[in-house]
């Protein structure tokens, strides 16, 4: 799909409208994902989309259909944390992900974060690679989830380029 898309900070919409939609669909967005639904769900708690809601991004079609969407913050210390990455199927490969995390870090770099950083799966190989793209230190974290349940620090600092 080559139509233009726009990305469009949770700050301009309905913080309960938009998680709603999000939720609604997310069969979609993380289908082929390793994680199951009850995760999925969780990942969505509402604080990303009210409280910290400003670094938050949906990217949305000529139609106002969503493509993709990013949930993240910046802690106190300046860490900017990519919670969630997702992009409708139609939709992947195509650079998406790559300009929601741009976004993102960009946001982060502005307000004061030092470097970026994101938590996956050691087998989540799109996560991984996106990571990779973006030249961060892939670190691995015995028992980062509970134990024996293990994940991948991925950190770059800031500003990227």
């Amino acid at each position: 799909m080559s139509e233009e898309l726009r990305l469009v900070g949770f700050e301009e919409l309905s913080a309960v409208a938009l998680r709603d939609r999000l939720l609604a669909r997310r069969a979609e967005f993380w289908a082929g994902s390793a994680l199951d639904d009850t995760t999925v769900t969780a990942l969505h708690d509402p604080v990303f989309f009210h409280q910290l809601g400003g670094f938050g991004c949906v990217a949305l079609t000529a139609a106002d259909d969503d493509a993709g969407y990013l949930l993240g913050v910046v802690s106190a210390d300046r860490l900017a944390v990519v919670h969630a990455v997702a992009v409708h199927p139609d939709r992947r490969r195509s650079g998406l992900a790559t300009r929601l995390v741009e976004r993102f870090a960009d946001l982060a770099a502005r307000v004061g974060a030092r470097a970026v950083q994101a938590v996956a799966a050691p087998g989540d190989a799109p996560a991984l690679a996106l990571g990779e793209r973006f030249g961060a230190v892939a670190v691995p974290s015995p028992g980062h989830a509970g134990p024996g349940v293990d994940r991948v620090l991925l950190t770059r600092s800031l500003p990227l380029g």
